[in-house]
């Protein structure tokens, strides 16, 4: 028994460990003279499955991606008000009010700079999440009913990206997947960021 809980940490561990970084030489000197940043809501997919309808899938995913939009922004809020982030972060609400103006959910194609310019910020993060199954906990138990998927086990691959406005570029970028048992978006987002921000350019411990 000890053994296979040995066994399951370890295998925890090397899925939690296999984050690939790409971080720009000058990534640090940009983030600096960014005064505000955005958070741009996340696109998010959902492991389609036979018995989920499409419009309800596709509902499901635009819920998660406020969900994680929130949380990424509470999360960093947090270190803001702790100090340990250096750059302002434009209010959540704000973000996705003026962006909704913009009509950038309306299917309309827009690159990171154009959103930088729609919400007058100097730097965007910018997230995708592929998911096996729903997060939150209301949409997670109306899958498990109509797909018979039950269990705390999901995977998710996370790719986050911070590109600078003036230089209209991508400056770093984090791809990871973690696995096991995720539990909600909140729990997620904590895991993903605590590891993402020993790398992330906008921390004052860099």
């Amino acid at each position: 028994m000890k053994k296979s809980i040995f066994l399951l940490i370890v295998a925890a561990f090397m899925l939690q460990s296999c984050a690939k970084i790409y971080y720009a030489p000058d990534a640090r000197t940009l983030a600096m003279n960014q005064k505000i940043i955005a958070i741009a809501p996340p696109k998010v997919s959902i492991a389609a499955r036979k018995n989920i309808d499409g419009a309800a899938l596709i509902e499901q995913q635009k819920t998660e991606s406020v969900n994680f939009q929130r949380e990424m922004y509470s999360w960093m809020l947090k270190r803001k008000m702790q100090g340990t982030i250096f750059v302002e972060i434009q209010d959540v609400e704000t973000t996705i009010a003026l962006l909704t103006k913009a009509g950038v959910n309306e299917g309309k194609v827009f690159t990171p700079d154009d959103i930088c310019r729609i919400l007058g910020v100097d730097g965007i993060l910018t997230s995708n999440y592929s998911l096996t199954k729903p997060m939150s906990e209301g949409a997670a138990i109306a899958f498990g009913l109509i797909a018979g998927v039950w269990g705390p086990t999901n995977e998710a691959t996370v790719s986050l990206s911070i590109h600078d406005s003036g230089t209209k570029k991508m400056i770093w970028n984090y791809d990871h997947k973690l696995s096991s048992s995720l539990g909600t978006a909140a729990k997620l987002v904590d895991d993903l960021l605590r590891q993402a921000s020993r790398k992330m350019p906008y921390f004052t411990g860099k």
